[in-house]
């Protein structure tokens, strides 16, 4: 039981600053950015800057509250299957997050 405890507030620890960037991001006024490092595209380059952000925005709060809800959708099966689901949220995730970011600049950004 302590072992679950422990756990679950890691997992709302570690998710936390994922959910806050996604409240950021679906708030800013700014162009926002997806990958370290990158700058985000120019504002005139954004046909609707709003709608651009709030789309990133809940990309990243669905991915940090599919962490938790992932392992919670695995404790009835047991330990194993709630570390199968997280690493499958975790890896299909990020791929996923990857390919909506692609797709959002193929209908966001003006070329």
């Amino acid at each position: 039981m302590a072992e679950t405890i422990i756990t679950i507030t890691i997992l709302l620890i570690s998710s936390l600053p994922l959910i806050i960037i996604g409240i950021s991001q679906y708030k800013s006024k700014k162009p926002v950015g997806f990958w370290s490092g990158q700058k985000p595209p120019e504002a005139d380059r954004i046909r609707d800057i709003a709608a651009y952000n709030k789309k990133h925005g809940i990309m990243w709060i669905l991915f940090g509250l599919g962490i938790p809800v992932s392992f919670f959708a695995g404790m009835p099966l047991g330990e194993e299957w709630s570390c199968i689901f997280m690493i499958i949220e975790c890896v299909g995730g990020i791929i996923g997050m990857m390919i909506y970011h692609a797709h959002l600049d193929k209908v966001y950004l003006i070329k």
